[in-house]
């Protein structure tokens, strides 16, 4: 039996104790960096490893590390932990029981996969050599908690890391597949807000106050206009204005009106051109009219830029254990943001996604990722668990 069959064969075995995991962890989500009960779930799954375990101070983070003891690579392997503030619709017999939280990005499977993977290269110990770090992280939906262990030591644990490695599971990819693709993967991801400042009044006599609100209707459509006119098309940036308030009733103008929205940018210096672009409009056409503008923008994760050498490499990886058939290279980026840009702007390595397009569903009509409605095939976490194995066992043999 081929390496590749031994290895999906074992996976396969060890699918049923990956999806009963995953449902106990779906059906109780925790939000953010404080995830007592899913850290909890993972200690236990560990137990009885040959594992040097560890646990966060700042979050409930796992580290553990398998040692070989000889002479050879680190490789980190990466699953993110943390849940979705948003009221579950999927009709899953083990749908969330906690109103306001959901596992709408596939999470719990990407933890359940990292078990499985960790019990499956614990089995395999004799055919790797170096240290294998299982990197088990909350906060990923916009609390930087990667920035947090890399804080708390996350790529010193078990000596400088040679390789990282990450899946994010996809509805609408083949279920099964692997795709990724060297340099930028995902963009970055960043919070706009601006307030307008104006006069309050009587709504019959708007020439009496200074009304916030269209000044604020005409920077938003102006952002728009700015992307497609000053932000080069093979270059580009995704500005949305997805939340907008000001006022109480019919009869008062407001004082002030505001403007919540997101900034992505495939490039650091994209990003940096979009930022200074919204301080200038907002201020501009607030001073045009006699108003103030207030401009705050909040960084969030960096552009997500896969090591072109290590994208490469992941790909024969997947090409050797699923047939070149089922490996994408991706021609482009995603729109979408990751915290382990903040573990590849230090190490060599890259993300992949993996196809779980569930059975009967067409890829470009499921329910995607933070949807209410997001369901997965589990069959195809027993791939991911294979695929997550596969990285440092191939390390293991061969350098990039």
């Amino acid at each position: 039996m081929d390496t590749a069959t031994s290895l999906l064969n074992d996976a396969e075995r060890l699918l049923d104790a990956a999806i009963e995991l995953r449902q106990d962890l779906h059906a109780q989500p925790e939000i953010g960096l404080d995830l007592p009960r899913t850290q909890a779930q993972i200690l236990a799954a560990l137990e009885g490893l040959n594992l040097e375990v560890s646990t966060g101070s700042k979050l409930s983070s796992v580290i553990a590390v398998l040692d070989t003891h000889r002479a050879g690579p680190t490789v980190l392997l990466r699953g993110d932990m943390d849940a979705l503030p948003l009221h579950e619709d999927t009709g899953l017999e083990f749908a969330s029981e906690r109103e306001g939280a959901m596992h709408a990005c596939g999470h719990d499977a990407h933890v359940a996969m990292l078990v499985g993977a960790a019990r499956l290269l614990a089995m395999r110990e004799a055919e790797l050599t170096g240290r294998v770090v299982f990197m088990f992280q909350p906060g990923e939906e916009g609390d930087h908690g990667a920035r947090f262990m890399i804080e708390e030591g996350v790529l010193a644990v078990g000596g400088d890391v040679d390789l990282a490695f990450a899946l994010h599971q996809s509805p609408n990819i083949p279920s099964g597949m692997i795709a990724t693709k060297g340099g930028t993967l995902l963009a970055s991801a960043d919070e706009i807000f601006i307030d307008v400042m104006g006069r309050g009044g009587h709504a019959s006599m708007p020439f009496q106050a200074l009304d916030p609100i269209p000044i604020a209707c005409e920077i938003v459509l102006a952002i728009q206009t700015m992307v497609t006119r000053r932000i080069d098309v093979f270059d580009p940036a995704v500005v949305t204005i997805a939340h907008v308030t000001a006022g109480t009733t019919s009869n008062v103008i407001p004082e002030t009106a505001a403007i919540h929205g997101t900034v992505r940018a495939l490039s650091s210096r994209t990003r940096q051109i979009v930022h200074g672009e919204l301080e200038r409009l907002a201020h501009g056409i607030a001073s045009a009219h006699g108003a103030v503008a207030d401009v705050r923008i909040v960084k969030g994760f960096p552009v997500t830029v896969n090591d072109d050498q290590a994208a490469a490499w992941v790909r024969g990886v997947a090409s050797n254990l699923l047939g070149e058939r089922n490996v994408i290279a991706m021609n482009t980026p995603v729109m979408g943001a990751e915290d382990f840009s903040y573990v590849l702007e230090r190490v060599a390595g890259a993300m992949a996604f993996l196809g779980t397009c569930p059975v009967g569903s067409d890829v470009m009509t499921a329910a995607p990722n933070h949807s209410n409605r997001m369901v997965l095939d589990e069959k195809a976490m027993a791939v991911g668990i294979a695929m997550y194995a596969s990285v440092p066992l191939a390390r293991s043999r061969s350098e990039l």
